[in-house]
């Protein structure tokens, strides 16, 4: 039987934590998703003053960084010359959403937004680095 990482309520707070603490330094109002690898909502915050837009775009990016095991900012340069790739199901090709690898698994991901997708991409990476996770491209 094969056994494999996964994300833990207590890895999602501190990655959360991790995520505003960036978000508030930087003074950028975002919503952030914390999926487990199925695409999962496991965490969720939405910082004051955000668009409600930014609520579902946030899960979406992250939804479509673990279903697909890619990162957002893959299918964004990717659909330019492929737009079919538009209909992919789970698939929002907007830079934001990282998956988190652990022994090469993608056990999760963080979707965000709120500010530009470069942005959105830095306070994800930030919360996956505050438990070791390997970001995937």
């Amino acid at each position: 039987m094969r056994k494999r990482p996964c994300l833990t309520s207590d890895d999602a707070k501190t990655m959360m934590a991790a995520c505003i603490e960036t978000a508030t330094h930087n003074k950028w109002n975002v919503s952030i998703a914390i999926v487990d690898e199925h695409g999962v909502l496991l965490r969720f915050e939405r910082m004051d003053g955000v668009s409600f837009s930014s609520v579902e775009v946030s899960i979406a990016k992250a939804r479509t960084a673990a279903i697909w095991r890619r990162s957002t900012k893959f299918w964004e340069g990717n659909v330019k010359d492929r737009l079919v790739l538009m209909k992919m199901p789970d698939n929002l090709p907007v830079t934001g959403g990282v998956p988190g690898l652990s022994e090469d698994e993608v056990v999760g991901a963080i979707g965000v937004s709120g500010v530009r997708s470069d942005q959105d991409e830095q306070i994800a990476l930030a919360g996956l680095a505050a438990i070791g996770l390997t970001a995937g491209n």
